[in-house]
């Protein structure tokens, strides 16, 4: 081993005097500046065109003469890494309803810390596959703009406060806190105005978003200018178009407003499935008529990075040469173009001696640490939102005989969520085993072959809660049913879930508890307006610490347990409350908009204790337009039990002379309280949050 070192330490020595860009005393930017000069149009081209997605798509091709070796770009870790044994957290959507950026930050964290782990280990074995990255492509911060979109559980809920200040706490985490590396980098997607459709009633390979531009700076931008903001080195544009442009080829979005507007410096990467964004250009907008211009038009747009995963041989980046001797761009700009790819790496500690890099030092015993599982825990309890509760909870004893019936009872694949590490026994606890010790007898049944339960045995799930005293039915959605590629036709519960319902509350002897597993509103009206259902608990999709969590929360096992989640979305009555989803104006969409009467509004959740709110005092007393609000008041516990609470402020405009929200989130967070205990808490309101946006003008203070 000493050996080893000291030849690593040798070959730095050789190479920084060879070449500049090996020089730590310089700035990664003068670095860059010298390696890019080096580098010729071939070895550009091919830099620029493998960012992973399998196939040609990466990893990057070694540069030998300049001691440049491989490297893979990508990885996923929205709610842990997503590979084999990595801890899994709870799916997006359940960390929005912490309403809580330092929990989120935490978590980040902890999942960063995974990802530089299993990279560490990849790169000492020679592996270069995908998903073995250090650049996560998260957070998902498209706004949950309906609620039948396939992918609303991998995003922070449908207001961009909300999204962007949990991005904010995301990449922070996710970089860690070293002056000069980035533990791991955020790629913020999808860019922009990719919020459904999936595939109802067209596919989003083709689907042209239209948008009117005041809801593209207030609703679609917002939580993207934070997330690059905070130190995000990548944004992902998006398979659509938007106002007839393809995303990925739209300069109004990755120049004018990426780069210009925000001053964003990094890179920007094409989204890639079975194909990629960039030759979607082609087979589906038809906007271009040949790989070779769909490589121009998304170079001059400002795309960086190729995600390569194609129905051609070639990558579209593949034809960057082409495209320079055919005159159609210059070398100067690709040279430009693959500078932020260069500074990325730089800045995760690529080019430096392995001394320098203390997070070159993780290695995997982190991997589902105690510290981990711990969090996965707390982060599930506190995501839990209860809709309804009528004295059931916290149960206070253990029940002679439980019957835990429905489709997520011992359901481990569907609790995760999409886009999650792979799923652990070790770690890993269900409904089933987490509430085995609320009765003396456990009697479990899930009366469907799936959660789409298109096959339903009523005659066993009867049987089963005939003689208990407490039922917990357990339904939703999961992403076999609610996922990438896949819109919800409707907010009914699945298949024959309705029914399995209404048996165990007309077969229950006991009280009856839903639990709901899913990453948007569902039509549960009849057990919310049911007597004899006494209590509503939304899980969303806790992951790994599904199980545990629902016993500590149920039993209010600690002071955390209490719940405290937020819905980070409307929960509609029903679908029809909502416009088309292809509609993409903002009209009567999300609390902001919506002037129907939802089942539960944005911001809703019940608690086992009652809080509060006393002396609200604004500072200056006197409002004027342009300057900054400070609120301050007291928050009281006035119940037996402590709890969180997560308190709200909203803003809404008088006689503004142009469209705005009715109101708006601008402050929140959440804070514990003993019972009888009292705080005194101050949020600031900023003149920015007071402006509105004008066509033409931007976003102007009205007096």
């Amino acid at each position: 081993m000493k050996l080893l070192l000291i030849y690593v330490a040798i070959l730095f020595q050789k190479l920084n005097a060879q070449y500049p860009f090996r020089n730590v005393s310089l700035s990664f930017s003068e670095r860059v500046e010298d390696l890019v000069s080096r580098l010729t149009l071939e070895e550009i081209a091919s830099q620029m065109s493998r960012g992973g997605g399998g196939g040609d798509g990466g990893p990057e091709l070694p540069i030998e003469r300049l001691g440049i070796g491989k490297y893979r770009w990508d990885t996923e870790c929205i709610h842990g890494d997503m590979v084999d044994n990595a801890t899994a957290f709870p799916q997006s959507i359940g960390l929005a309803a912490l309403f809580s950026p330092s929990l989120l930050k935490q978590v980040a964290s902890a999942v960063s810390n995974e990802v530089r782990a299993f990279n560490n280990d990849y790169v000492r074995r020679g592996l270069y596959e995908t998903h073995t990255g250090l650049n996560c492509f998260s957070p998902v911060i498209n706004i949950m703009r309906h609620p039948l979109w396939g992918r609303n559980q991998e995003t922070y809920g449908e207001d961009p406060y909300l999204s962007g200040t949990l991005a904010r706490a995301f990449v922070e985490g996710l970089k860690g806190d070293n002056l000069r590396y980035y533990r791991a980098n955020a790629v913020c997607k999808h860019f922009a105005a990719y919020n459904g459709p999936e595939d109802l009633p067209e596919s989003r390979l083709s689907f042209n978003a239209q948008v009117p531009i005041r809801d593209l700076f207030t609703t679609f931008f917002p939580q993207f200018k934070e997330c690059v903001k905070s130190g995000a080195l990548g944004v992902m544009c998006s398979y659509n178009s938007v106002n007839g442009i393809p995303a990925c080829a739209n300069k109004m979005l990755l120049t004018d407003v990426l780069r210009n507007q925000w001053n964003f410096t990094g890179f920007v990467i094409s989204d890639s499935g079975k194909s990629c964004a960039l030759e979607f250009m082609i087979l589906n907008h038809k906007f271009t008529l040949s790989l070779e211009d769909a490589a121009v038009y998304s170079v001059l747009a400002g795309v960086n990075l190729e995600l390569h995963a194609g129905q051609y041989a070639r990558g579209v980046f593949d034809w960057l040469t082409n495209a320079v001797k055919d005159g159609k761009i210059s070398e100067a700009l690709l040279r430009e173009r693959v500078k932020p790819l260069f500074y990325t790496r730089m800045k995760l500690g690529e080019f430096d001696p392995p001394s320098m890099n203390p997070y070159l030092q993780l290695n995997m015993s982190i991997i589902q640490s105690p510290a981990h599982r711990d969090l996965a825990t707390l982060a599930a309890m506190e995501s839990f939102v209860l809709l309804k509760n009528n004295g059931l909870l916290p149960l206070r004893q253990q029940f002679d005989t439980v019957a835990i019936v429905g489709p997520f009872v011992d359901n481990a694949e569907q609790q995760l969520g999409n886009y999650g590490p792979g799923i652990n026994p070790a770690f890993t606890s269900t409904v089933k085993s987490g509430l085995a010790g609320l009765g003396r007898r456990v009697i479990t049944e899930s009366g469907c072959t799936n959660t789409l339960c298109l096959h339903y045995n009523s005659t066993k799930v009867k049987e089963a809660v005939r003689d208990a005293d407490l039922v917990v039915v357990c339904l939703g959605t999961g992403p076999a049913i609610e996922t990438e590629n896949f819109d919800r036709s409707n907010m009914l519960l699945p298949g024959y879930q309705t029914q399995l319902l209404q048996d165990a509350r007309n077969y229950a002897l006991g009280k009856v508890l839903v639990l709901i597993f899913s990453g948007g509103p569902l039509d549960i009206r009849f057990a919310h307006s049911d007597p004899a259902v006494s209590a509503i608990l939304t899980c969303f999709f806790p992951a790994q610490a599904t199980g545990v969590a629902l016993y500590n929360v149920l039993t209010n096992k600690m002071p955390e347990s209490n719940p405290a989640g937020r819905l980070p979305f409307t929960w509609y009555a029903s679908d029809d409350q909502v416009p088309a989803m292809v509609d993409y104006s903002m009209k009567n969409k999300t609390y902001r908009y919506f002037d129907g009467d939802p089942l539960f509004p944005f911001g809703y959740g019940l608690s086992y204790t009652q809080f509060q709110y006393a002396s609200l005092q604004l500072t200056p007393s006197l409002i004027k337009a342009g300057e900054n609000i400070t609120a301050t008041f007291k928050l009281t516990n006035t119940g037996t039990l402590a709890g969180a609470e997560v308190y709200q402020v909203y803003i809404s405009w008088l006689n503004a002379t142009v469209v705005t929200p009715m109101y708006q989130l601008v402050n929140f967070n959440r804070t514990m309280l003993q019972p009888g205990e009292t705080q005194t808490l101050s949020a600031q309101i900023t003149s920015e949050q007071m402006a509105v946006y004008i066509d033409g003008k931007g976003f102007i203070i009205e007096p």
